[in-house]
Formats: structure tokens, C-alpha cells, sequence
């Protein structure tokens, strides 16, 4: 196939550009715009690739969509550019709506337009499968049953409600135009290239540098955790033997709470780099809250795991394991971030919890 690939400079984006370019025959169209958080680090070895092209473009252009359409006739989208940052979105929603919910609807009709003028084979191959996230589902309290692909809508924050939106956007084009989409939603990811504003990068990048680090609260919100190259392989899986008008639900069963997840990296770095003045754990302190901040997201990956044929790799100690090493042996890639980003105050400085 060739796939059309919406963020694939992002973190989960470019895992997935890197899967389909190193473990497949498919070839892969990235559109992307770019933004403060993409670096094309971290699709280098793929851009080696005769079957990788790099479009820098903004999926709410219209015009610029239907042209990409046009120049590289996709098989099959991917589509995962978005705002994910939920303090960003508090600080500033616009954008969000702006890219997740607008973006997605440019893309949605150019989709359309395209497939609408295929032949029959073409029509019934193609697929439009859409990325989200399982803070659309809102808030798991301690006893609840994890979220699955039936879970009822409840967003919480800007940026869960604009990513609601847009599952429901891609929804109603495949239920009224007949469109061959799908939707999958996950659980919190990390791994490499992971821009050091979200919990993991930034913790250990603090750590590192023998910089405080504040956890929200009393640290206990919970959270699943996907190793995000396993969550890159199921995402292929699903453009390859999706089903139009199917939800995904994709998670690891590795749930953890903030603290914990802070602990685990500090006794990482405690083995890997021990620090002469003590243990890492000394730089932990608590901080105020953050508004509206949900207490628990889990997943049941059940269904993905069968339709799918995927189960998650990496257990949490070792993917953990593996993101701390990455982290200390790439120290020029997030130097170098840190320097061109003076404008993006939370690197390095945002409490543990921000992104989760």
C-alpha cells in the first residue's frame, strides 16, 4: 500500500513512519506541517528510503490536500496530526480547535473527494483510519472497569473534547458517505523522540541534569502505558486488516500511577547514571494541581488484541528501561530542543503529571 501519514515527524507519527519503512513493503506520504513539536530527527532513517516522501503541509489547507491526494494516490490514511498537549490546550484552546477539529474535517472531505472518484476495487480497498486518544472516554475512578471500544464520550479537557469531536466527525463521513473509516483509541505512549514536555521525557531529562521534579498533587493519577513502537505496530496492523466503521481500542495493561512511573525512572537512572550527591528520588516534590485533572485512564485492549492479531510487546520495565538509555544516549538531540525552544517554557520545568 501507500499510505498517506498525517504527523508522521510527531512522536507516535514517526514511530509509525519508522515501522512501515523498516518492517513492511508499504510505502509512506508524511504530511506534516512541522510544528514546535516535530523534528525530522527522528524520521531520518526512513527518509533514506525510496519509499518515504516528506510533504510539508497543513492538513487544515484544503487546497493542499486535495492536491497531495491527487499527486500521490494513497491507499490508505493515517491520520494522526493533532494538538496533544493537554496544559497547552488549557492555556490556549484555540489551536486545538483549530487543528484537531477543523484539520480533520480538510482531511475528511479531501479524503473523500478522492475516493469518491476511484473504481469500485479502489473504493473498497481504501481505508481512512483515525488516531485518537482514550481521554475522550474521560475519567476511570478506582474501581471502575477499564475503557473499551462501547465506553460512552465524556471529554474532560480542551484538548479531549476537540479529539471527541473528531472521532465523531470521522464517524458521521463513514456512516453518511459511506466512507471506509475507522477509528482507534489509546492509552498515554513513550519511547524515543518523544518531545520533553510530557511526563516521561521530561522527568528524565530533569533528572539527568539534577533538576527538581514536581509531580501534580499527591502524584496518585493513574495511567496505562504503551511502549510506542508497539503501539505503531498495532496501528499498522489496523490500516492493514481494519474494518470500516470499527473502534480499537489499543493499550498494554500496564497501568501506573505518576508517582510510581517517576519512581521507576529514578531508580532506572540510580543504576544506569548514579548521581554522587544521592538518589534520583530526592528530586521529587509536590506541586498544586492542575484544573480539571482526570484521575485514572485504563484500557481493556481485548478486541484490538483478536481482531488485530497484536498484544503489546514491552512490559513497563522494559520499555522504561530502554526510553531512560534512549535519553542519555541521545543528550544532543534534547539539548539542541531545549536551545531552539526558549519560547516553550515547560521544558524542563513542568510538573511530573502534565501530559499524562
Amino acid at each position: 500500500m501507500r499510505i498517506l501519514v498525517t504527523g508522521g515527524c510527531g512522536f507516535i507519527g514517526s514511530a509509525v513512519v519508522r515501522h512501515i519503512i523498516g518492517a513492511t513493503g508499504h510505502s509512506v506520504v508524511n504530511v506534516d506541517k512541522l510544528t514546535y513539536a516535530a523534528t525530522g530527527e527522528s524520521t531520518a532513517a526512513a527518509a533514506a528510503d525510496p519509499r518515504y516522501v516528506h510533504v510539508r503541509a497543513d492538513i487544515t489547507d484544503g487546497a493542499a490536500m486535495r492536491a497531495i491526494f491527487a499527486a500521490h494516490r494513497p491507499d490508505a490514511v493515517m491520520h494522526l496530526a493533532a494538538e496533544s498537549h493537554v496544559d497547552r490546550s488549557i492555556d490556549g484552546p484555540g489551536v486545538f480547535m483549530h487543528t484537531n477539529i477543523l484539520g480533520t474535517y480538510t482531511l475528511l472531505e479531501a479524503a473523500r473527494e478522492y475516493w469518491s472518484g476511484l473504481d469500485a476495487d479502489g473504493r473498497a480497498g481504501f481505508r481512512f483510519h483515525h488516531v485518537s486518544t482514550d481521554e475522550v472516554f474521560g475519567a476511570l475512578q478506582p474501581d471502575d472497569a477499564p475503557f473499551c471500544e462501547t465506553t460512552p464520550y465524556d471529554p474532560r479537557s480542551p484538548y479531549s473534547a476537540s479529539k471527541a469531536a473528531s472521532d465523531h466527525l470521522v464517524r458521521a463521513w463513514q456512516h453518511t458517505y459511506g466512507l471506509p473509516a475507522f477509528v482507534t483509541n489509546t492509552t498515554n505512549n513513550y519511547g524515543f523522540w518523544h518531545f520533553p514536555e510530557k511526563l516521561i521525557p521530561l522527568v528524565t531529562i530533569n533528572a539527568i541534569a539534577g533538576r527538581g521534579l514536581p509531580v501534580y498533587g499527591d502524584g496518585g493519577n493513574m495511567r496505562d502505558w504503551l511502549f510506542v513502537d508497539d503501539h505503531a505496530e498495532a496501528l499498522v496492523l489496523a490500516v492493514e486488516r481494519g474494518r470500516p466503521g470499527e473502534t480499537y481500542a489499543i493499550g498494554a495493561r500496564q497501568p501506573r500511577s505518576n508517582l510510581q512511573v517517576v519512581g521507576a525512572i529514578c531508580a532506572v537512572l540510580d543504576e544506569l547514571r548514579p548521581d554522587p550527591a544521592g538518589p534520583h528520588a530526592r528530586l521529587i516534590h509536590h506541586v498544586h494541581d492542575r484544573p480539571g485533572h482526570d484521575f485514572r485512564y485504563e484500557i481493556d485492549p481485548a478486541h484490538a488484541e483478536s481482531a488485530l492479531g497484536w498484544r503489546a510487546r514491552h512490559d513497563f520495565e522494559t520499555g522504561i528501561r530502554r526510553t531512560v538509555q534512549w535519553y542519555l544516549d541521545n543528550r544532543d538531540w534534547w539539548t539542541a530542543l531545549q536551545a531552539r525552544h526558549d519560547s516553550t517554557k515547560r521544558l524542563g520545568v513542568a510538573p511530573a503529571g502534565a501530559a499524562a
